[in-house]
């Protein structure tokens, strides 16, 4: 198993460290979940995720390579864009969601989630025919999301790059506390105001320890809190709400889909797009009390199967119990009413419109 470079400082912060994705990672610190949650909704919170994968595409013909392997338009970045997409397989499913950043004309940046970057990689190398160089430094690279509503006010303090001049999903290059070649990219996985920083490992202690020394008084966030921010926000997360057998027209990710071109597996997401899907990915609001699981059976009012939880949880934010889940179509309707088994219990419920909280 692996461990982040702080490792070390996670544990003297009183972090609950646990295995995901082959890391031991901090999973809660000593506020718990719900203040954590409340922090970076209303402050501002700090999450170590030196675990994503970083892998940098080049070459001269990168950009006809990323058209064919991703289902997002490439075209549509320049230098300093990013772009949430997806790799399709020849399925119907998704091999990965991930952000892909054009550093410069021919060099582009794939930040892929930990859990399926060897399945990544040697799906990017096995449709490789347009002699791009795939250049995997992931083990080099370190991650820090300072994530909530004070996060500009607290990273402007570290840098001479004008920060509320990044828009949403773009980015810029330059320093921070006499670290240079800092990627800042105003992304993240709460819904709210943020950066993601890139750094070299040898430079993450400087940076945290930057974060950390200035007068807005951030928090370390693990990473049980990071899954009900985004959960909040209906961000959809690899392995629960989307897989190697979920299309991006049924998860609801058409608008990363585009047809405008081909790419891997485009003619039969053209057909569901165009036909629609028999089932689809809800937001769902529990109407009794209960928490919906990974895997809780989806029933209509006779008892019948109609789909699975995918993600619930309950929300710290609105102190209601919300979930995600496939529905067969019929029932994909805001306001079809709808019933989740939890053990022996029918908990009624109904589906709802993403984002849970706006």
């Amino acid at each position: 198993m692996k461990k982040l470079v702080l490792s070390d400082i996670h544990e003297s912060m009183g972090a609950k460290m646990v295995e995901f994705a082959g890391y031991l990672m901090p999973v809660q610190y000593t506020d718990g979940v719900k203040l954590e949650h409340k922090t970076v909704r209303e402050f501002v919170g700090v999450f170590d995720v030196s675990h994503m994968g970083e892998v940098f595409i080049s070459g001269s013909n990168s950009f006809e390579f990323l058209q064919y392997i991703t289902s997002n338009d490439v075209g549509k970045l320049s230098p300093g864009k990013v772009q949430y997409t997806c790799f399709p397989n020849h399925e119907n499913g998704i091999i990965d969601d991930f952000l892909l950043y054009m550093i410069e004309e021919n060099k582009y940046l794939l930040v892929l989630n930990a859990s399926n970057l060897q399945k990544d990689l040697d799906w990017i190398t096995s449709h490789n025919t347009f002699d791009c160089i795939i250049d995997n430094q992931s083990d080099n690279y370190s991650l820090l999301a300072v994530q909530g509503p004070k996060s500009i006010d607290l990273l402007q303090q570290l840098t001479d790059i004008n920060l509320s001049e990044i828009k949403y999903y773009n980015f810029k290059i330059g320093n921070i506390e006499g670290i240079e070649n800092v990627i800042f990219s105003r992304t993240g996985y709460t819904g709210e105001i943020g950066f993601e920083l890139y750094v070299k490992n040898e430079n993450i202690r400087i940076l945290w320890d930057a974060v950390f020394s200035t007068n807005i008084q951030a928090k370390p966030i693990g990473l049980a809190a990071r899954d009900t921010l985004r959960l909040e926000k209906g961000f959809c997360l690899y392995g629960n709400d989307i897989n190697d057998s979920t299309s991006p027209i049924e998860a609801g990710l058409g608008w990363i889909t585009k047809f405008t071109k081909e790419f891997i597996n485009s003619e039969n997401l053209k057909k569901q797009k165009e036909k629609g899907t028999s089932r689809k990915l809800v937001g769902i609001e529990l109407l009794e009390k209960g928490i919906a699981r990974k895997d809780c059976l989806i029933i209509d009012e006779n008892g019948n199967e109609i789909g699975v939880i995918t993600s619930g949880t309950m929300s710290p934010t609105l102190n209601i119990s919300i979930a995600m889940g496939y529905v067969v179509s019929e029932y994909s309707s805001i306001n079809s009413e709808i019933y989740i088994q939890i053990r022996n219990k029918q908990i009624k419920s109904k589906v709802v419109s993403l984002p849970f909280v706006k």
